[in-house]
């Protein structure tokens, strides 16, 4: 696109740091966002059977997604991984053999079913993990949802043939505590959920973002503080909706000519994407506690990650 060739020459960009799709190189390290990913790694690598991990629209769930993908890519695990949920059952499981590789055409789901079971067991008796990773599993039906427990089934004494990995939004957990799906409740080994970032960690990750896009030094000055504070205020520290107002602020600061993009433009941008202040025009009542450095002083939750540097080349792409 050539205006936003323009302003990253303009910027000195080598990347457009605000785009909207889940690059891996460009993952935030909150604390929260850190233990959320530690907590699916360790779910898989220790076959606990299913992990569900939930959040708001647009708090960085299929990033992290991509980031656990990549952190098992190379290893012994093989991944189907389904973002279209709404699919009947049947559905469900034709979609989950064909992405495992499992031919499975012209059968009917009792033949299906023993496929898969055929197919996990051979790759467990290998000493290879099989995983399933369902986005949007919110929208997943009761009966959908039910095949999915009735997969798990398939275990040792000790451990899980099949490792399921369920990501939605908060409704995801209103369902799963219905009492038609108590059963698949209890079978649950590990939740986490992600929040929207606070003051702090908005200025921090839009600095991290702009550092990687290579402003380096240069960051602070095309985002003051104080537009990222109406950033904050607009956004409610949601990472997608930041990503949207700070490459309008961009594009917007570029066509009038600006050096950086103000707290006004930010308003300017706000209007035009029809939203509200969520947080008053003081939002330093809403720093948290937590330090901004948290992301960089987040302990070594995946230890083999951080010894062969897999985790410290993030964001070096």
């Amino acid at each position: 696109m050539v205006v936003d060739s323009i302003y990253k020459s303009c910027y000195k960009l080598r990347r457009a740091p605000f785009e909207l799709n889940p690059d891996p190189s460009f993952l935030f390290r909150t604390k929260r966002h850190y233990e959320a990913l530690a907590t699916l790694y360790y779910g898989i690598r220790q076959q606990k059977g299913f992990v569900v991990l939930t959040g708001e629209v647009g708090t960085g769930k299929t990033l992290l997604i991509r980031c656990l993908l990549q952190l098992l890519k190379g290893t012994e695990c093989v991944c189907a991984y389904v973002f279209n949920s709404r699919l009947s059952p049947r559905e469900f499981l034709q979609y989950v053999a064909g992405d495992l590789g499992v031919n499975v055409s012209r059968r009917n789901k009792t033949e299906i079913l023993l496929a898969l079971s055929k197919y996990v067991l051979s790759r467990y008796q290998r000493q290879l993990l099989t995983v399933l990773v369902v986005d949007e599993a919110h929208d997943l039906s009761a009966d959908t949802l039910e095949e999915v427990r009735l997969l798990t089934n398939l275990e040792t004494a000790d451990s899980k043939l099949l490792q399921v990995l369920l990501v939605g939004q908060p409704e995801l957990d209103k369902k799963l505590d219905s009492v038609g799906l108590r059963q698949l409740k209890q079978r649950i080994a590990l939740r986490c959920r992600l929040a929207p970032l606070d003051l702090e960690e908005t200025i921090s990750y839009i600095r991290h973002r702009l550092t990687l896009a290579g402003t380096g030094a240069d960051a602070v000055d095309l985002f003051p503080e104080e537009t990222i504070e109406t950033v904050f205020r607009y956004s409610g520290g949601i990472p997608r909706l930041i990503n949207t107002i700070c490459e309008n602020a961009l594009i917007t600061a570029y066509a009038r000519r600006l050096s950086f993009a103000s707290a006004e433009i930010i308003d300017d941008v706000a209007v035009d994407l029809r939203l509200q202040a969520i947080y008053p025009v003081q939002p330093s009542l809403f720093y948290s506690p937590r330090k901004a450095t948290d992301h960089e002083q987040a302990g070594p939750l995946i230890p083999e990650l951080i010894a062969d540097g897999t985790w410290g080349n993030q964001g070096n792409d």
